[in-house]
């Protein structure tokens, strides 16, 4: 099995668990630590609001991206609190991918997760 996939499939219940006990409507950020503390007690390595340059000609640029949640530096997580999501949402989380060069990146919408 990938690594990741179980990561994934560990990130999703872990969601869905926050979900539950929070329920919608509060701010991304509460989302992102009640996630990150719940992946720690699973026993993962979380790494938080991660800075992800742009590398161009080997020069090293920061434009201000952000990673909100990396998960044993394999998995990018992107917590959203809307109402539904967008297109730049998805070219966010392609953006860090690309830029960050891993495998697997979850979109997690706090609003809508079943």
């Amino acid at each position: 099995m990938i690594i990741e996939n179980k990561i994934s499939y560990d990130i999703r219940g872990a969601a869905i668990n926050i979900h539950k006990k929070l329920g919608p409507g509060l701010l991304e950020s509460v989302y992102e630590i009640a996630l990150s503390n719940e992946l720690i007690k699973m026993g993962y390595s979380i790494k938080n609001q991660i800075g992800l340059p742009m590398i161009l000609d080997d020069e090293k640029l920061n434009i201000g991206f952000r990673l909100d949640i990396l998960v044993n530096d394999l998995v990018i997580i992107e917590v959203k609190s809307v109402e539904s999501l967008n297109d730049v949402h998805h070219k966010q989380l392609l953006t860090y991918l690309k830029l960050s060069d891993k495998k697997l990146g979850l979109l997690i919408n706090s609003i809508h997760i079943h």
